[in-house]
């Protein structure tokens, strides 16, 4: 994320008034969604957390967050605490020393929440409230009621900020009510609080919050999500939202639509030939755009990528077919792509396993998820080795999750865990799982999502994990010269159809002047013929055919085996057949006109 991004996270589930009644998320919640904000992956903010904090605390946090902010800035502040209203109607967020008789001196208003949203100079401001709201009263108190229902959007959605962009407000839900009776809140009069952050934490770690699979977490996905997990979680709390935000907010990136690379579009000499009504041409760019798909600089092969996938749906059959063939490439290949663990002792140290990936740079490329929590990869610099917790005995099945630019994948994982000191094999149901069902979370969950690829491994080049020079170096195979022959070839079949021309011109003008010296009785068709001027045009003209179709070989050959050409081969190969080129068709094209000449002035002089 290039902007400045801040989170302020305020739990408190702890109150010192007996009334209130202690909470048990917000303290998780509060980890949890620090956890996922501030990962660079996911939503790159700058987090501080609050946990149980006086009201003057909580007030000098909240102005002190919003102050001094820049409009490229975006905050986001989360409260996890009780709400309550007043008699007049305001809703107070509850803090570790909050009095309800005394809700104005001892708990933060909604509308100083709502003074420091509307001043601070931040281009965008986003409001969480994992609240219960409503009245809240105890016997004898004059200062709060249960006087009906508050609605909370109300009490934020009224101003317009003065020095930002736009706001946004998303609550756990819009209106509830708790009861009092002698300082006591009744049992199970509300849900959960931890319904909402959870869902909200959930969304952002695993990605499924990006609806529309644009690789971006936006403010409208999250909210959708999050109001679907709740109310198919309890289907009497409705979550609400109000904003007034110009342009979409992204709150989080997501790998759900996969690896999201900014692409090099590419030259504008490839993107000529791609339109050229020449079949020819079109072919030797979709040949150029195939070897840069397989390029170790990403934004490179990924431009390339977008060009193909428009070339398998706009060109003619075989064109499309070699861009098909070419993208085949680039679809994720874990090698294995099935683990087995085996039986590990309960407490043993974690056992690891490597898993490769092949293909070019690209293909390689790609973002592993666990969708178990006894499951971790680390990256390497082929692939990822994949880890399994052992703290909890079981049969345990389970998957890693790959998403590349193109597709995705799944890394199946099993293992047993046993007892320590137990020998024979462990006793299982029917359905494969031992009597003690699937084994309970690590203390610490250890799942994390990993890029797998050239680009995050610390001072690692991007190239292919099998060069051609450490092939020679561990099989004794030496690199592949056939591209680099190939190129030389194309190269001498050039100059040489270029000699070609030189001696058809000279012939043909030493022709020419003899024509016009013999007068009215010459013939220039004669001429041509005794000066030998035809042979050496016919040899320019399938030289020069030859010089094209052997350097497209070379190109060819390189790009289809890049792991088999070391980089000076590489490099020679390309300059090469590149000057061939450069040769071969002005000198065709001077060729067919020079036969053109010949056969329409021949009958006519």
């Amino acid at each position: 994320m290039t902007d400045s991004r801040h989170a302020l996270i305020i739990a408190n589930d702890r109150y010192a008034d007996q009334g209130l009644k202690k909470l048990k998320a917000p303290a998780q919640d509060a980890a949890a969604l620090e956890r996922v904000l501030h990962d660079p992956q996911i939503g790159d903010f700058e987090v501080e957390v609050v946990h149980n904090a006086s009201a003057d605390i909580m007030r000098r946090r909240i102005q002190s967050f919003f102050n001094d902010r820049r409009r490229a800035d975006t905050l986001l502040l989360h409260f996890s605490c009780h709400g309550l209203k007043s008699e007049s109607g305001e809703l107070y967020l509850a803090a570790s020393d909050t009095e309800p008789p005394l809700l104005a001196a001892t708990a933060v208003a909604s509308q100083f929440v709502r003074g420091c949203m509307s001043g601070t100079r931040a281009g965008r401001s986003v409001l969480f409230l994992d609240c219960c709201y409503g009245g809240a009263f105890s016997r004898g108190s004059a200062s709060v009621r249960a006087s009906g229902e508050i609605n909370v959007l109300e009490s934020f959605a009224k101003d317009e900020p003065a020095g930002g962009r736009g706001w946004a407000v998303i609550t756990a839900s819009d209106s509830m009510e708790y009861s009092f009776e002698d300082h006591e809140l009744t049992e199970n009069s509300a849900p959960r609080p931890s319904l909402f952050t959870h869902a909200v934490v959930e969304g952002l770690e695993t990605g499924e919050a990006d609806l529309d699979a644009d690789g971006n977490v936006s403010l409208d996905d999250l909210y959708e999500y999050v109001y679907r997990q709740v109310r198919e979680q309890n289907p009497h709390q409705t979550p609400k939202k109000a904003a007034e935000l110009q342009g979409e907010l992204h709150l989080a990136r997501s790998r759900r639509g996969g690896i999201k690379i900014v692409a090099v579009d590419s030259p504008p000499h490839v993107r000529a030939a791609l339109d050229s009504e020449d079949f020819l041409t079109r072919q030797g760019a979709v040949t150029e755009l195939c070897h840069r798909l397989r390029r170790p600089e990403l934004p490179v092969a990924e431009g390339a990528r977008q060009h193909l996938a428009e070339v398998t749906r706009n060109e003619v059959q075989p064109l499309a077919d070699q861009a098909a063939d070419a993208l085949s490439e680039i679809r994720l290949a874990p090698s294995p792509d099935r683990l087995d663990f085996g039986r590990i002792p309960k407490g043993s140290t974690p056992p690891k396993q490597s898993v490769t990936m092949q293909g070019p740079p690209l293909a390689r490329h790609c973002v592993a998820q666990p969708r178990q929590p006894w499951l971790r990869v680390d990256p390497t610099r082929n692939g990822l080795e994949v880890h399994v917790d052992t703290t909890a005995t079981g049969h345990l099945s389970g998957d890693i999750a790959l998403k590349g630019v193109a597709d995705e994948s799944v890394i199946h994982v099993e293992a047993e865990v046993t007892p320590a000191d137990e020998d024979g094999p462990t006793k299982t149901d029917p359905h494969g799982s031992n009597d003690s069902t699937t084994p309970e979370p690590p203390p610490e969950d250890k799942r994390r999502t990993v890029v797998i690829g050239p680009s995050r491994i610390p001072d690692k080049p991007e190239e292919p994990p099998t060069t051609a020079e450490q092939q020679k170096r561990t099989d004794g195979t030496p690199p592949s010269r056939r591209a680099p022959a190939l190129a030389g070839a194309a190269l001498a079949l050039a100059v040489t159809a270029l000699a070609m021309l030189f001696m058809t011109i000279q012939r043909g003008v030493v022709a020419v002047v003899a024509r016009a010296d013999a007068g009215v009785n010459g013939n220039v068709e004669d001429n041509i013929r005794e000066y030998g001027a035809l042979t050496p045009l016919i040899v320019c003209l399938i030289t020069g055919a030859a010089a094209l179709v052997v350097g497209a070989f070379a190109r060819h050959d390189l790009g289809a085996r890049p792991e088999h050409y070391t980089k000076q081969a590489t490099s020679g190969t390309q300059t090469l057949t590149s000057v061939a080129k450069g040769l071969a068709i002005p000198t065709l094209v001077l060729a067919v006109l020079a036969g053109i000449a010949y056969l329409v002035g021949s009958a006519q002089w």
